[in-house]
């Protein structure tokens, strides 16, 4: 079998990869339509401002989606180098909607963005408004697809086992293509996107307005950003939501450790715990703050139903792993003799046979064979636990995203009112939180990613696959030069998007480029207390 630490190492470079990129791609997704939106108003109203804004934020968009498209590639690479068992096992389903994705989005979004960035002046008006919406669809189209690729490890549709090839074979494309999971993450995942953009945006408007540079132009950008982000944000709650549901309904384990729920639950007075110390050694809450009669409305949409807990999920795991440990010894006995018996005995506990390869770790020299009346008991116990996920990275990663969210809708609320009452400039507070928050929706999608896949483990595919099971066979030595090459090169990666967005963000808008700021000794008014110059509104 597979050592350990390789499986770890692994875990912890594919986890690296993909935060590492996942700081370039909520940016992109929610930077392309607020490019379309502001190009939209230009193509309208004929406003040379809004085509400056279309220019100038393009620029920034530019930079990212480079630098984010060098993180991404290297991760479809991951599967086969660090993956094979994944990728033998379920390659046939899983690598489908990452060809399509490829082959439709990635070559739309990457064909018409030099269209965009360069075709202003070869292009007419409606013409390159139809390209940015391309490229807005494009990067859309690519989130979809490889989320659906990942909704299908969160919730295997679409497909069925195999016993003569030892894989996951289609049996629906389009119950893959329309899995609850996936369309529900992908919404969430690209609004979220929105919220970032416009966070962006209107942080460096904000950035300008405080400076009083470029005023006009940072107005209009910062009053589109604010109320394209109050919208987006209210989305991303209410898609929250939509996700927490699934959750109940086909990740119980997931839900279970993201609300800290040890013990089951019935009746609307459950509590929902707005903060806890989840210890994952002793299964309790050493401390916990909640709210009664929250937790049931919000997690299943009812008021009288049972929420299992992990002690009840832990004994429904072990009575699979029991039956499950019968459909791996019965798969085993197929493939040696190919019996008509052996394959009907598969075939009786077909759906706990990942619950049974989870069981193997456990085994004696991970040996199903070796298993005795004596040593069933702990076996089975042990991979009850197992399949439960680390409770305290869930419930707090998941806690994080959320308050990081709420503060947001704060921001955007105050920033868009006030901006749409011309009345910023009275209420630097509110700039000044805009600016700082720049960073934090990036870390709100990072902690969302978390709950994620964090919530899924020990599984890489939901029920059927354990993770320990998919790694490929390498030595820990290569496993850590590979890591820490990665690791390098992608700190590479973020210190050049750094440098460049700090560096064409100061030099802010072309044409203004050189522009000083206005200082306040140069109008006596700007030193009045509640001054507010109309001018750039």
């Amino acid at each position: 079998m597979i050592d350990p630490t390789v499986v770890d190492l692994s875990r912890l470079q594919f986890a690296l990869t993909a935060l590492y990129h996942f700081l370039f791609v909520p940016l992109t997704l929610g930077m392309t339509f607020l490019l379309a939106t502001m190009e939209t108003v230009y193509v309208i109203t004929g406003k040379k401002i809004y085509k400056d804004m279309a220019l100038f934020w393009g620029k920034l968009f530019g930079i990212n989606f480079a630098i984010g498209v060098a993180t991404g590639l290297t991760m479809e690479f991951e599967f086969g180098t660090n993956w094979s068992m994944y990728s033998h096992f379920v390659g046939d389903v899983f690598g489908t909607p990452l060809a399509i994705e490829g082959l439709m989005a990635f070559f739309m979004e990457s064909t018409f963005i030099g269209l965009m960035i360069f075709g202003w002046d070869r292009l007419s008006r409606p013409a390159h408004l139809a390209i940015t919406y391309l490229v807005a669809l494009g990067s859309n189209l690519s989130a979809l697809w490889i989320l659906i690729a990942n909704g299908f490890m969160q919730d295997p549709t679409g497909a069925k086992f195999d016993p003569d090839t030892m894989r996951m074979e289609f049996h629906s494309f389009m119950s893959l293509v329309f899995s609850q999971d996936a369309q529900a993450k992908f919404v969430h995942t690209s609004i979220a996107g929105f919220v970032t953009g416009s966070m962006f945006v209107m942080g460096i408007s904000a950035y300008y307005l405080l400076r009083r540079q470029h005023r006009e132009f940072a107005a209009r950008s910062f009053r589109i950003a604010a109320i394209f982000g109050l919208i987006s944000t209210l989305g991303v709650v209410t898609l929250g939501d939509a996700l927490g549901r699934m959750d109940y309904l086909v990740q119980p384990t997931k839900l279970a450790a993201m609300e800290g729920i040890w013990h089951t639950t019935k009746g609307p007075s459950a509590p929902w715990l707005i903060a806890a110390v989840p210890n994952d050694r002793t299964q309790k809450n050493d401390f916990a703050i909640g709210i009664p009669y929250v937790l049931t409305p919000l997690v299943a949409h009812a008021w009288n139903v049972r929420i299992p807990g992990i002690d009840e999920l832990e004994q429904q795991a072990q009575l699979r792993a029991a039956k499950g440990i019968q459909a791996v010894i019965a798969l085993k006995q197929y493939g040696e003799t190919h019996s008509p018996a052996a394959l009907a005995a598969f075939r009786k506990n077909e759906a706990d046979m990942g619950y049974g390869f989870l069981a193997q770790r456990f085994a004696p020299d991970q040996d199903l064979s070796k298993i005795t009346p004596s040593n069933l008991p702990g076996i089975l116990k042990r991979a009850g636990r197992e399949s439960i996920p680390n409770v305290f990275v869930e419930f707090w990663s998941f806690r994080l995203m959320v308050g990081l969210g709420l503060a947001f809708l704060v921001v955007f609320a105050f920033g868009a009112y006030y901006s749409l009452r011309n009345e910023l400039e009275k209420h630097p507070l509110v700039m000044r939180a805009a600016m700082w928050a720049i960073p934090l929706p990036v870390l709100a999608c990072e902690f969302g990613w978390i709950t994620a896949e964090n919530g899924r483990q020990p599984w890489t595919v939901y029920g059927w696959l354990p993770t320990f099971q998919s790694a490929s066979s390498h030595t820990v030595g290569y496993m850590l030069f590979s890591l820490i090459g990665f690791a390098l090169l992608y700190s590479l990666f973020i210190a050049a998007e750094l440098y460049l967005m700090f560096k064409y963000a100061r030099l802010g808008p072309g044409e203004h480029a050189h522009a000083r700021p206005v200082e306040a000794a140069a109008s006596p008014s700007l030193m009045r207390p509640g001054y507010a110059d109309k001018s750039w509104q």
